[in-house]
This record gives C-alpha cells, structure tokens and sequence, in this order.
C-alpha cells in the first residue's frame, strides 16, 4: 500500500476513480440532479488544477489505485475509496494521513460532508458546526454540512509496541471485562494485538495509529459460546497520573445486532 502525492500523470485514474463512486454511491442518497451536481463540481479541469497546486493525495493497492484526497490549509476535500475496496480502513488511513499534513501548520481541520459520509467523519471524531444549502437544476436543494476536527498533536507519537491494556468499564452489550487481557504491537503506524480472558477464547486486531497517538482499528474474536464476532473501534488516548495510557473507546459491532458501545481500558 502506498500513499503519495498525484502527479499529472495520474489524473485520468483520478477523474475515473471520482466519477466512478459518485455514479454507483450517491444515487442511493440523492436524486439524479444533485448526482449531476457532484460530478461537474469534480471535473477534470478541477482534479488537474490541484494536482497542480500539489493539493492531492492517492492510495495505491498493488499499483492499483483505490483511493484519492485532497486538501488546501486545513480544509480536506474530494475522498473517494473505489467501491469495490470501501468498508477496508483505506478511507481510515487516508484521513489520518491527511490530518497529520494538515497539523504540520493547523490545529483544525474542516470539511464539507455529504450525507453518505457525514457518519463516517462523526466515527472519526468530526463534528457537525453548520449546515448549507445549494439549489441546483430542477429546484433540487443539496444539503451538506460543515464539520471540523481539532488536532491535537503531541510532540512525539505515542509507540505501543509491547504494551498491554485491560478493559476497566464497558456497556453491557460488550464481551470484553477486566478478565481480558490486550497484548498490543506497533510497526510505524500499523497496529495489531491479540486478546483473550473472561469471554474471550481468542481475538485480534488490526489498524491504524495515528500521529496523536489515535487508533482506528477491526477486531474479531470468538467467545466463550463460540460465536464469532466482528466490529470496528475509535480509541482516544490520553496519560494518567502514574504516566500509563488509558483509551477512550467507540466501538461498533459489525455483525450480530451491531450495536453500539464505549468502553475504557488501561495500560497494566
């Protein structure tokens, strides 16, 4: 996986790519005249002006390109994941990729989000300041909202290779307890851990850190009724007294009820 700067040379991928998930995404949302919108409003001539001004990123799978963002300042915009490689963590590792260019200079970072996205950004820790409206052909009102993120960056990223955590509250619909025990590893910003205790017979993890020291990561485990269960967490970091890390977590199971939850857990 690699993520770089465009050159002139991607642009036509770029251009396919954009109109690609316009085309097969948002007509599940908006009607054919806003869809219309959103793709003249990502021409070709825009894409090539920003690859210009250096202003866009892309994500290569196995030299394919599945991915795409853009951001001028602090203001992220233009993030497509192809399709067919959505619900991957490739939009995860692109906005945590973008932030931490952004926070070289800002400590907020502002985008306009569409209605398919705007749980997406909230998951990343986004909020919702403002809401505008656009009317296009046919009378047809878009309406997107404006949300911001403020970036707290620390001097220097937090590492937890080789640490372990202990889950110390969770709601009741999670499986994890102070059973459980999280055996974490880092390489740059992968990051992975393996679990196991109370409920747990077995699970893992697999994700991202980012430069505040943030995770986005899936988790899978097997319980003790050998149910295989599946979700997706935020985790928020922050120093007790005693200099360990305790993780402010949202998770969200992705199979089951999938159902939503917070739990804390601390470094042991």
């Amino acid at each position: 996986m690699e993520y770089l700067r465009a050159g002139k040379e991607d642009l036509g991928q770029i251009y396919q790519l954009v109109q690609d998930t316009i085309q097969t995404i948002y007509p599940q949302y908006y009607p054919s005249e806003i869809v219309d919108f959103f793709s003249s409003l990502h021409a070709k001539d825009k894409i090539a002006a920003d690859i210009e001004n250096g202003c866009v990123r892309v994500l290569f799978l196995d030299n394919r390109l599945v991915g795409t963002g853009t951001f001028s300042e602090n203001h992220i915009t233009r993030l497509f994941v192809l399709p067919g490689f959505q619900k991957n963590g490739y939009g995860s590792y692109m906005m945590q990729c973008l932030e931490e260019e952004i926070s070289a200079e800002h400590n907020l970072v502002i985008l306009d989000s569409s209605l398919c996205a705007a749980c997406f950004y909230e998951h990343k820790g986004y909020r919702t300041v403002s809401h505008n409206e656009i009317t296009v052909d046919n009378g047809s009102v878009l309406v997107y909202g404006i949300m911001e993120k403020p970036l707290s960056v620390s001097s220097t990223s937090i590492c937890y290779e080789g640490k372990y955590f202990v889950p110390v509250t969770n709601t009741e619909n999670g499986e994890v307890d102070h059973q459980t025990l999280f055996a974490y590893h880092q390489n740059g910003n992968i990051l992975w851990a393996e679990y196991d205790g109370g409920e747990i017979k077995k699970g893992t993890m697999v994700g991202f850190v980012g430069l505040s020291g943030e995770l986005d990561f899936y988790y899978q485990h097997i319980n003790q009724s050998d149910e295989i269960k599946i979700g997706r967490c935020h985790s928020v970091p922050r120093f007790l007294d005693n200099g360990k890390i305790e993780l402010s977590e949202q998770w969200h199971w992705l199979n089951g009820d999938q159902s939503k939850g917070t739990s804390t857990v601390r470094e042991k």
